[in-house]
């Protein structure tokens, strides 16, 4: 099992006591979950979200997930207050979203969220979503790839990438992620290439949020989640890119003098020695509130 992104400081801000009930909406490899369910014994159980069917058949074979305690939901997290009714589960005394991919979407998956392999075009968490990278790549119009790639990955360079995939689709079709990390470096003025991030890093972002329409869940999912917590509930929210955290920040900004009390004036990031042990960590930025009265 992966080490999970800012543990400590999850458990610091979600504040877990035995016998207490948490979700987390983005279980993917089960690693704030165990960590949670240690803190919460003997009795404190969780509802573990996540869209993808293999993450959750995964999950179900794992013992050390206390499986008399922890309830494993494929859903989108977009639908909390619905999956909420559904399983009963009440109290809640924190909600977790770690907004992040796992390690297991990027390396074994096999949907092409990684520009460092040849995969298909896919980046869907849920398979049932008929929107693939693919489709985008190759039927959508010039403008409306340079939407999502200026909106959705602040890519500066978003119209001629855009121009670029138009044209060599016109040759054939783009099907994998190597031939898109080629269009891209191709088209790049040389000055772009040499920088840290890889060059089709915003173009990859850009797309796996509009396929999995990430930000708007986002922002459907924060006032379910506040509406669902007891008075005295706990929200943390990871995110990574700026995008996000705007959204948290904007949602709990806007709730702070009704019924949230924010519990970091500023974002909390990752030690110089989690970013050492695990570099994936390093653009993560934590946010935290607690309820402080019930949502009318």
């Amino acid at each position: 099992m992966h080490i999970p992104v800012l543990q400590k400081e999850v458990l610091q801000y979600l504040d877990p006591k035995p016998n207490e009930n948490f979700i987390d909406c983005t279980i993917g490899n089960g690693g704030h979950t165990l960590a949670i369910l240690e803190e919460t014994s003997p009795k404190g159980k969780i509802l573990g979200i996540d869209a993808d069917e293999e993450v959750i058949k995964n999950l179900k074979t794992q013992p050390r997930l206390f499986r008399k305690r922890t309830t494993f939901v494929c859903d989108n997290y977009v639908n909390l207050q619905e999956i909420v009714k559904k399983y009963k589960f009440r109290p809640i005394h924190g909600i977790l979203f770690d907004l992040g991919m796992s390690s297991w979407d990027l390396e074994g998956s096999g949907r092409g969220f990684s520009f460092l392999k040849k995969e298909p075009l896919d980046m869907r968490y849920n398979l049932q979503n008929p929107l693939t990278a693919e489709k985008i790549i190759n039927y959508w119009s010039a403008p409306e790839i340079e939407r999502i790639l200026r909106n959705y990955g602040e890519e500066s360079l978003a119209r001629p990438i855009a121009r670029s995939i138009i044209e060599l689709r016109k040759e054939k079709p783009i099907t994998n992620t190597s031939q898109l990390v080629e269009i891209i470096k191709n088209y790049l003025p040389r000055r772009f290439q040499q920088k840290k991030i890889h060059p089709a890093t915003k173009t990859f972002q850009a797309l796996r949020i509009a396929v999995n329409d990430e930000l708007n869940n986002l922002e459907k999912v924060l006032p379910q989640a506040l509406a669902v917590l007891k008075p005295g509930g706990r929200l943390v929210i990871i995110s990574f890119h700026s995008l996000e955290d705007r959204i948290v920040k904007n949602f709990c900004q806007s709730r702070s003098s009704i019924d949230l009390k924010i519990l970091t004036k500023k974002p909390v990031g990752p030690t110089a020695k989690e970013i050492k042990i695990n570099p994936r960590s390093r653009s993560a930025k934590l946010r935290a509130a607690v309820k402080v009265s019930i949502t009318l």
